[in-house]
């Protein structure tokens, strides 16, 4: 599968599992009624509305913050569709698939709900980590494999200015 093919794929199939999983807790299990639902001694689905971006940050409560954070949201997805395009390699076509399929599934959510739907809990003893969905560990899988692409696959081939420059012997 071409690069280009890799990352398109990997965008689909990231927003066709998030928005799945979100519709199937939020209707057909009714979350928002039966919650907690615990899985193990450290996770727990809950529901939590996000109205601003990562780890809650930037909280958006009006029409205009939240049609905001809508068109960054597509207007990245667009570019990273370019993107993907035009990259020459799987790791980061697969990277920036991961990346768009997070950012649209979580806008979905944005115009369909007014905020983003966040239910996995994890937690331990008294700590609790943030509450996440299929969309944001996306979003940071693709962040980290785009610094592994570009901190060490990147490191790892000779410089072509290098090359250009070098002096036959």
């Amino acid at each position: 599968m071409s690069p280009r093919r890799l990352g398109y794929a990997t965008a689909f199939t990231v927003l066709v599992a998030d928005q799945a999983t979100k519709l199937l807790l939020l209707f057909a299990y009714d979350l928002s009624v039966k919650e907690p639902l615990t899985l193990g001694p450290f996770l727990d689905l809950i529901v939590v509305w996000n109205r601003g971006i990562s780890y809650g940050l930037f909280q958006q409560h009006s029409e205009l913050g939240r049609g905001i954070l809508i068109g960054v949201s597509f207007l990245a997805a667009a570019g990273l569709l370019v993107w993907i395009a035009r990259s020459g390699r799987r790791l980061l076509a697969m990277s920036l698939g991961l990346l768009c399929g997070g950012a649209v599934g979580n806008a979905i959510d944005r115009v369909a709900y007014g905020a983003v739907f966040d239910f996995v809990h994890l937690h331990v003893g008294q700590y609790s980590w943030y509450v996440f969905n299929v969309a944001d560990v996306a979003i940071v899988a693709g962040v980290v494999g785009l610094l592994y692409d570009s901190l060490v696959i990147d490191r790892a081939k000779p410089d072509r200015d290098d090359d250009l420059t070098a002096k036959p012997s």
